[in-house]
């Protein structure tokens, strides 16, 4: 059974979700304040979590930014209604999605599914020679599905699912070219509706990563209004 954190100050939404989701079959662990939630988080890292940004104490931004320091756990922030800047500034401090409120419970459902699955993939459940998991080699760039392991010239990469997810689909074939709806397909469930910023602001995290290691990194090209390719092969 996974274990899921919801963290808002919002009572009613604490309650009103938790219910669903354990109607679903998961575990859920509320927490009214980001504070509340890290102290509990540096005790055991639950298998993913739910954060709205804007709380007292410590917001979902800061709590994304101490929990990125020790887990690559799943996270998805809960965003007002019009707040596009927080939305990006979430992806590229490295949450793996967004959803707005007001919102439907079942999307949110479907989304955490999503992520779970992706995740127990990544950690290795899925085995067997297959190009999504078996190690590759793309010129300096080396990724081990199993392991969620990523080097670029020798040296460490942490990635999230949805990062790592990405890299993979660009860099198992270098030089074509991925459209945006052929990386929404790679990294979300069909059932999940995503926009193109979403894509481009994890692609935007996903090249930083890349540049703290090695600040010439540019084997990641934007092709504007097609896609993105990768060029090393």
């Amino acid at each position: 059974m996974s274990k899921i954190a919801l963290v808002d100050d919002d009572r009613n939404i604490l309650t009103s979700v938790s219910m669903t989701l354990e109607a679903e079959g998961f575990e859920v662990e509320t927490y009214n304040d980001g504070q509340a939630a890290l102290d509990a988080f540096n005790k055991k890292m639950p298998d993913m979590a739910v954060f709205d940004i804007k709380m007292p104490r410590m917001d979902g931004m800061d709590l994304l930014q101490r929990v990125r320091q020790k887990s690559r756990m799943p996270v998805i922030f809960l965003t007002s209604k019009d707040d596009e800047i927080d939305e990006v500034l979430g992806l590229r401090m490295g949450a793996d999605d967004y959803v707005k409120k007001p919102f439907s419970q079942r999307l949110l459902v479907e989304r955490i599914r999503a992520l779970l699955r992706r995740q127990e993939a990544v950690a290795g459940d899925v085995v067997g020679d297959t190009e999504e998991t078996k190690l590759m080699t793309r010129g300096s760039l080396t990724m081990d599905p199993l392991r969620h392991a990523v080097s670029w010239k020798g040296q460490d990469v942490s990635l999230t699912v949805t990062e790592f997810l990405l890299l993979q689909a660009l860099a198992q074939r270098p030089g074509f070219v991925k459209s945006r709806d052929q990386l929404m397909d790679v990294a979300y469930d069909d059932q999940v509706y995503v926009d193109d910023r979403t894509i481009d602001s994890h692609i935007k995290r996903l090249r930083k990563k890349m540049r703290t290691v090695d600040t010439d990194f540019s084997a990641i090209e934007t092709l504007y209004g097609i896609g993105y390719r990768y060029n090393e092969e």
